[in-house]
């Protein structure tokens, strides 16, 4: 029997993030069934109560339902994994444990938490995070990713007052995950990572592959087929806290420039930059043809008048949010400010190009540096503060 223990007695933990109920517990299933030393922990949460269920290949060893006591969620998840986790790891019939989260949640703030306790004297001092990863239906992700459901509308939010879009949690997952497993209903044969491609298999969908590769993480991995996720895969590698953080940061959004060159891949990116800052009445004016449609889209940005402030773009399934992220200087230290907004979308029309229809990547420069401010408003500095705060709604008060 494969163990997935080092020799030192550190059990390593993945955790698995999923916008799909089926395809979180067919990829434990496999994962279980395939090598008997794993163990998993698969969370839900419901209204006043997280339900636990831990498994292993012989099938079910505990269901348990804990009471809610705060209305943080994912601090609620948090704070039931970490000692499950250290007591699965400490068991000595496992040597493997994976937390599913509960669908539809990031898999970031469970790793963030779980990796701080693996510090010495931590609660999982005697464990190590392995991989973050997802597992995506490449054959319905175009309409996830790009159109305007709802979680709520599909049943998946992690309150009832989940409000985001089912693009917004999707594209979170995949650009948080370490690794990404893709499914398709035309792969039944066994694969390997994408590089190099298995030519042998049936291809995937051209869009949607070219949009996970335009929306996963810089130096992520991704496979092809449940048949190629393995324990042994997942153990293989160790999660880096650092390297997580940068690609969640909004800094961090992925520029895949120019086409894939796998025909039919209608799937595109665009970088939108500038040193200048938004005008904030022409921001508002132009938001719309920046924000609404089939697009994923995320970045920083800086505005006139609100001089030092780091601000969040973050849009997907015609959602678009904004909001104050804190001090430049702290925040995306290092940097200059600077306006950088990365689109990914696809292209309309017959053929890749988009010739077919009206180019909106034409549209969406436009847009965007019609919102900007000229060098000369730039450089009206703080005589902006005296001016009314149009962004007060989005952005909070200036003077807060």
């Amino acid at each position: 029997m494969y163990r997935t223990g080092d020799r030192r007695g550190i059990i390593p933990v993945s955790v698995l993030a999923t916008i799909d109920p089926v395809l979180r517990d067919t990829a434990l299933f496999g994962l279980l069934t395939d090598t008997p030393g794993v163990v998993a922990a698969r969370h839900d949460i419901y209204e006043d109560h997280l339900r636990r269920v831990v498994l292993d290949a012989t099938g079910v060893i505990e269901d348990v339902l804990v009471p809610l006591e705060h209305a943080c969620l994912s601090c609620a998840v948090r704070e039931d994994a970490v000692p499950t986790i250290a007591r699965l790891a400490r068991d000595g019939r496992w040597d493997h444990v994976l937390l599913a989260l509960p669908v539809s949640a990031e898999p970031l703030p469970a790793a963030r938490s779980l990796t701080a306790e693996t510090a010495p004297g931590g609660a999982l001092d005697h464990t190590r995070i392995a991989t973050s990863f997802t597992v995506v239906d490449v054959d319905t992700l175009q309409h996830d990713l790009l159109g305007d459901d709802t979680l709520l509308e599909r049943g998946l939010g992690l309150t009832t007052g989940d409000e985001r879009s089912v693009g917004e949690a999707l594209a979170g997952q995949i650009e948080q995950a370490d690794l990404v497993v893709t499914y398709t209903s035309a792969l039944s044969e066994p694969s390997s990572l994408v590089e190099p491609v298995e030519t042998s298999r049936p291809p995937l969908p051209p869009t949607a592959s070219g949009l996970l590769d335009r929306l996963r993480g810089a130096g992520t991995r991704r496979v092809d087929g449940l048949d190629a996720l393995s324990a042994a895969l997942l153990a293989a590698a160790t999660h880096s806290a650092v390297r997580a953080e940068r690609r969640a940061h909004p800094l961090g959004a992925v520029v895949v420039a120019g086409r894939s060159g796998v025909p039919g891949d209608r799937s595109w990116t665009l970088e939108l930059r500038s040193p200048l800052p938004f005008h904030p009445e022409r921001l508002l004016e132009h938001i719309e043809s920046l924000g609404a449609g089939g697009l994923r889209a995320r970045g920083v940005f800086h505005v006139a008048d609100r001089p030092g402030l780091a601000c969040l773009w973050d849009g997907a399934g015609g959602q678009l949010a904004v909001g104050d992220l804190g001090p430049w200087s702290e925040v995306c230290a290092g940097t200059v400010p600077h306006t950088r907004i990365v689109v990914t979308g696809v292209a309309d029309g017959a053929d890749p190009d988009g010739t077919g229809g009206v180019d909106e990547r034409h549209l969406l420069r436009e847009a965007f540096h019609a919102a900007l401010c000229t060098p000369q408003e730039a450089a009206a500095g703080v005589e902006w503060l005296w001016r009314e705060d149009h962004l007060a709604p989005w952005l909070g008060s200036r003077t807060a």
